[in-house]
């Protein structure tokens, strides 16, 4: 494809979130308001990770045009990608062709409630940019956690505040006043709209975070950037969902699960 028809094809599947460098030079949205976006991201995650990632298999949720499954691909790894979005997954198909990548990712329509059927289990999960997006957010983690065998890096947006307040494993009714500490998890509530985005549900502070991914199962929880985590399966989870399928029992196949993320 020559360049001027990649452009023509950039503008056609347009307008586009990730900006995805082509070997033709060409980038998918220079002008992003964010930036180089989700490069800059990426170069704060990657150092975590393993250089060589063969024979590891990835869920990627919510993949949007494929930026972060592509990178992981380039390492060796197999990449499951999902996306409710029909548009960014053909986005994420044309750009996998480009960037020859097309045989280490299967992309599929569905929506991350939808994984309470997964029977496949991943090395690791990405979790990016969707949470805060979720009208059901701690149903998706215990979703995501039984199909996830080892690992998962995480993003939501955030409130501000990184206090930690150390939470006692119980309290009485007559101590609710604790909650109102500095550092107490909690997690802000936007009924209409951050950002003109009316799917900009929630913004959990720090301490939320920590206490959200320890609830679903997680342990050895890292902040390894700004709203961005890794984290590992806790072998002994003290609590949280453990039979999904108890909970999604009667839905008689209709996929009343489905949400915009």
């Amino acid at each position: 494809m020559s360049s001027a028809a990649t452009t023509q094809q950039i503008e056609k599947l347009g307008p586009w979130f990730h900006n995805i460098h082509l070997p033709d030079g060409n980038q998918t949205a220079p002008e992003h308001f964010l930036g180089d976006f989700p490069h800059y991201k990426w170069k704060q995650i990657a150092p975590t990770l393993p250089a060589r990632m063969s024979g590891w298999k990835v869920l990627d949720i919510g993949c949007n045009a494929g930026y972060y499954s592509f990178e992981l691909a380039k390492r060796g790894a197999e990449v499951t990608a999902i996306d409710i979005d029909d548009r960014y997954l053909q986005q994420a198909r044309w750009a996998a062709k480009l960037l020859d990548l097309e045989d280490r990712i299967e992309f599929r329509q569905a929506a991350v409630y939808q994984l309470a059927d997964e029977q496949q289990q991943y090395d690791l999960v990405w979790f990016m940019g969707v949470f805060y997006h979720l009208r059901y957010p701690l149903l998706a983690l215990d979703i995501i956690r039984n199909c996830c065998k080892s690992m998962m890096i995480f993003q939501t947006m955030t409130a501000p505040g990184d206090e930690v307040f150390p939470v006692s494993e119980n309290y009485g009714l007559e101590q609710r006043s604790v909650m109102q500490n500095p550092g107490w998890p909690r997690m802000a509530f936007i009924e209409h709209r951050l950002a003109d985005d009316p799917t900009n549900w929630w913004a959990p502070n720090h301490a939320c975070v920590e206490a959200l991914l320890r609830a679903a199962g997680y342990a050895d929880i890292s902040r390894i950037a700004h709203e961005i985590y890794s984290c590992r399966v806790s072998p002994k989870p003290e609590y949280g969902a453990t039979d999904l399928q108890e909970i999604f029992k009667g839905r008689s196949g209709q996929d009343d699960t489905r949400d915009r993320h």
